[in-house]
Formats: structure tokens, C-alpha cells, sequence
């Protein structure tokens, strides 16, 4: 069975959609390991045998460890015949039957994270358009795998500082800014998360620091009625950002933001941007 992380479960949803996308009988992919330097495949999907399953390809090696090696895309039309590739892992292919075959690496900050395969059983050329989609698809985990990296520092910097939120209400200075800014950008990335434990851990340690904000009698927060939606455009807007920046954050329209803006003053009672900033805060639902 493939490894559940959610590392995995991102190439396996890109791989499902490749699929989709060009018609191709067989994906497959898997990781790099932290040294960069082995491919564990461990998704796969259309395949009939389980000879590509765990098999580990070495950077340079191959038509995956070439695309690692050059982090750029690689293919062949005939993988046993080929002479731009090393055979080592011949019989792995050959066992599960395949011919015309593409390798395209999932770069992050110019590391190479994992690599998507895509195939075909009978030594056709893969088109523009293939090669297009599949280099789609490894955008796809790309930028997921960006999005956790973010959160997961974000979530660093801002464990540090949960115990000193956690007696500082009230404070001001640089130091609670920081935490302010650090709050809205885990309410701007949570959303955008697909695994559920991080994401739940993200507005966890969110909740602690809005309620850290709070008056000591008002410790608990309070429910408004906010939509998640619009307490992630309150909490940009008490950053500092403007709707268009909001939007980009969000990844919404700056329209859409007008709209959530609007209806989370109206539960807060506020009729400025400003007023229901100070009113979320007070009731313990922003730093």
C-alpha cells in the first residue's frame, strides 16, 4: 500500500489527473529522499503488476534519476531501446509492460522533491500536450508542497511565541505586530491546505493567539457568527493589507473580499474596516 502522508496523497491526486487529463494508460511517482538522492516510487495508478511498487531509482539512473539529475523533464518512446538512458531498472518496466515513457521532476526553491511518470504500452511519441499536462500536474504538487513548507515554518515561529501570547494580553510594541502578522498569514494559508491534521493544527495555534489578545474577563472567545471566510479577511485587513492584497492572499477576487468584508462588520456591529478589526479582537477571535 502507498505511504498515506500527505506528501503522497498530493502525488496521488496529480497522478489521477494526468491520467485524466492525456488519455495515458499508466502513472506512477513517488519522492525524493531528504538527501536527494533515491526516488522511492510509491503511487501508482493503472498499473497490473506490482513490479514498480517501492522501487527505489537513483539520481542519475534511468529515466526518472536523468529527470532529477537535470531537474527538468525527460521522456523516451522506447525505454528498453533507448540510448539517452541506463538500464537498471529495465526488467521493472518491462515486466509491467511499458514502452513510451516521460519522467517530470517536482521542483521546490530548486530541489527536487519527487518525480511523476507518465506511460505508454506500445512506443508512441508523447506529444507537446502530454508532456504539457504532466508538467501541470508536478506544478500541482509543487506548489502544495510550497504551501506546507510555509505553514509548517510559519508553525515554528509561532509555537515559540504561544506561551508569551498566552500572558501578554494586551500588549502592543513590535513583538505583538509580529504575532499579529504571523496570525494572519497561518488564517491565509490554512484554507489553501489539503491535509487535515495540519490544517486543524494551524487554526489551533490561531485560536490561541487570537485568544491570548483578549481582555482577561473576555479570555474565552466569543462567538460573532463569522464565517471562517471572513475572519481570514479580518485578519488580513488587521495586518494591514488592502482588499487587493487580501484577495491575492485568499486567493479570491478583491470583489469577494468587499463582500466578506462587508458582512463581518455587520456581525460585529462596526461600520468602519478599523471598528470591526478592534471588535474581533475584544472578543477574543484576533491577536
Amino acid at each position: 500500500m502507498a505511504a498515506d502522508t500527505a506528501e503522497a496523497v498530493e502525488v496521488r491526486g496529480a497522478l489521477v489527473r494526468l491520467r485524466r487529463a492525456t488519455g495515458l494508460p499508466v502513472a506512477f511517482g513517488g519522492l525524493v529522499d531528504p538527501g536527494g538522492r533515491l526516488i522511492r516510487i510509491s503511487e501508482l495508478s493503472g498499473t497490473s503488476t506490482a513490479a514498480l511498487s517501492a522501487l527505489g531509482v537513483s539520481s542519475g539512473n534511468g529515466l526518472g534519476g536523468k529527470a532529477v539529475a537535470l531537474a527538468r523533464p525527460c521522456a523516451v518512446t522506447d525505454y528498453s531501446a533507448s540510448r539517452q538512458i541506463s538500464h537498471e531498472y529495465d526488467t521493472a518496466v518491462a515486466t509491467e509492460g511499458l514502452c513510451s515513457v516521460l519522467a517530470v521532476p517536482v521542483v521546490v526553491r530548486r530541489r527536487v522533491r519527487g518525480v511523476l511518470y507518465g506511460a505508454l504500452r506500445s512506443p508512441q511519441p508523447l506529444g507537446d500536450r502530454t508532456l504539457g499536462a504532466a508538467v501541470a500536474a508536478a506544478r500541482d504538487v509543487e506548489q502544495a508542497l510550497v504551501v506546507r513548507d510555509e505553514a509548517r515554518a510559519l508553525l515554528g515561529v509561532v509555537r515559540a511565541s504561544v506561551p508569551a501570547a498566552d500572558g501578554a494580553r494586551g500588549t502592543g510594541g513590535a513583538a505583538w505586530e509580529e504575532v499579529r502578522e504571523a496570525h494572519g498569514a497561518l488564517r491565509a494559508l490554512a484554507p489553501r491546505i489539503a491535509d487535515p491534521r495540519l490544517r486543524d493544527e494551524l487554526l489551533a495555534v490561531c485560536g490561541r493567539l487570537a485568544g491570548a489578545a483578549a481582555p482577561a474577563e473576555e479570555a474565552a472567545p466569543r462567538d460573532a457568527g463569522l464565517a471562517p471566510r471572513e475572519l481570514d479577511v479580518l485578519a488580513c485587513v488587521a495586518a494591514g493589507a488592502t482588499n487587493a492584497i487580501a484577495a491575492a492572499r485568499l486567493g479570491v477576487r478583491p470583489e469577494t473580499v468587499k463582500g466578506y468584508l462587508r458582512s463581518a462588520m455587520r456581525k460585529l456591529g462596526a461600520h468602519t474596516r478599523l471598528e470591526a478589526v478592534v471588535a474581533a479582537r475584544r472578543a477574543g477571535l484576533l491577536p
